[in-house]
């Protein structure tokens, strides 16, 4: 049979049958201590594999993700130490239990072990027991935390495929977790910036997209965070935060997820994009507007000044007030007051969910 450690690299995670066994991935320059290890794990159900340099730990770790690394520190090259630290600095693999095995026995050569992001130590000579037992008690918390993972690009899968924007917030601190892609399209379609979407990990774990925010909404939330506990428990939404470019908006708002109510739990900000631009379609055929007309009537309605209609249309307040007078006639009204008033009420009757 040909070893697991011999497969191309791409055909490592074909090869592995991730339902029946927990997958190891052992790395020692040493032949001996390989061999040792392989049997004694494989005699144990698990799927092994092996890597003899540090280069070839992180390849391999990158395309199988092993539910525990057993990692020899000293090695020729690129050591123990650095693969750790290496595997803990990537999304896809940051969540993998590092055991290390090493024959310093030294407080500082183990403190330097769980500092580069080892979670256990094994000396050597290597007792296959030993490092079974370990293995075990380590194994319990990976299997919890790449069923989290699943389940949370489970979760991101189903918000996306649903068309949903959104993103998910750390109560006690504000950070955020993760956003979907239609959040991440319609934040740079507003504001612009945020990092281009990344692709999803190796094998079946998900790796989340960086979430970020602009200031506005990151302003925005770390005002409504310090109360939502208090929102929550009376059944309150936060108050919402609205951004208009033109005639569409995006309003953001806070909905509580999952969590303990003392450590207040995740929260979702969701986006929804709103354009008027059917309203303003609907009311130059009802009074018979030009389109112009009927943009300069919509700022109107919206209590814009025609200054401020003049900078959103790039026109002149003169040229807007000529629009307005005959906007007045068509309507056959003489005010600004009793215009908004005529062209609200139809608003209401086409467009009742129109906020004005």
């Amino acid at each position: 049979m040909l070893p697991t450690d011999a497969l191309p690299l791409d055909a490592t995670a074909h090869a592995l049958d991730r339902t029946r066994a927990d997958v190891v991935l052992i790395v020692d320059d040493v032949p001996d201590n390989l061999a040792v290890l392989h049997d004694a794990l494989d005699e144990s159900g698990y799927t092994v594999l092996v890597a003899t340099s540090g280069e070839t730990a992180l390849s391999r770790a990158a395309q199988a993700l092993p539910d525990v690394v057993l990692l020899d520190a000293m090695m020729p090259g690129m050591d123990g130490f650095e693969v750790a630290r290496r595997l803990k600095g990537l999304p896809a693999t940051a969540h993998i239990p590092i055991i290390f095995m090493t024959g310093l026995t030294e407080t500082e050569h183990l403190v330097a072990a769980l500092d580069a992001g080892g979670v256990d130590y094994v000396t050597k000579p290597i007792k296959p027991k030993e490092v079974l037992a370990r293995m075990n008690v380590h194994l319990q918390g990976a299997r919890r935390a790449r069923q989290e993972i699943r389940q949370a690009g489970q979760a991101r899968n189903a918000l996306d495929a649903f068309g949903y924007a959104s993103i998910t917030v750390r109560a006690s601190d504000g950070r955020l977790m993760w956003q979907t892609a239609l959040a991440r399209e319609l934040l740079h379609g507003y504001f612009g910036g945020g990092a281009a979407a990344s692709g999803a990990g190796a094998a079946d774990v998900p790796v989340p997209l960086p979430a970020y925010a602009p200031a506005p909404v990151t302003q925005w939330l770390q005002a409504q965070l310090p109360c939502v506990a208090e929102l929550a428990a009376q059944q309150l939404e936060p108050p919402r935060l609205v951004v208009e470019q033109g005639a569409r908006r995006l309003s953001f708002s806070l909905h509580q997820q999952t969590g303990d109510s003392e450590g207040g739990g995740d929260w979702l900000i969701v986006m929804r994009e709103v354009s008027d631009a059917a309203v303003i379609e609907a009311m130059g055929l009802s009074f018979k507007l030009t389109a112009r007309e009927a943009e300069v009537l919509y700022w109107l309605v919206k209590g814009k000044t025609n200054r401020d209609i003049g900078d959103i249309l790039g026109a002149s307040p003169a040229t807007v007030k000529k629009h307005l007078e005959r906007v007045y006639v068509k309507l056959g009204v003489e005010t600004r007051t009793a215009a908004a008033g005529i062209a609200m009420a139809r608003i209401r009757q086409t467009h009742p969910q129109f906020e004005g």
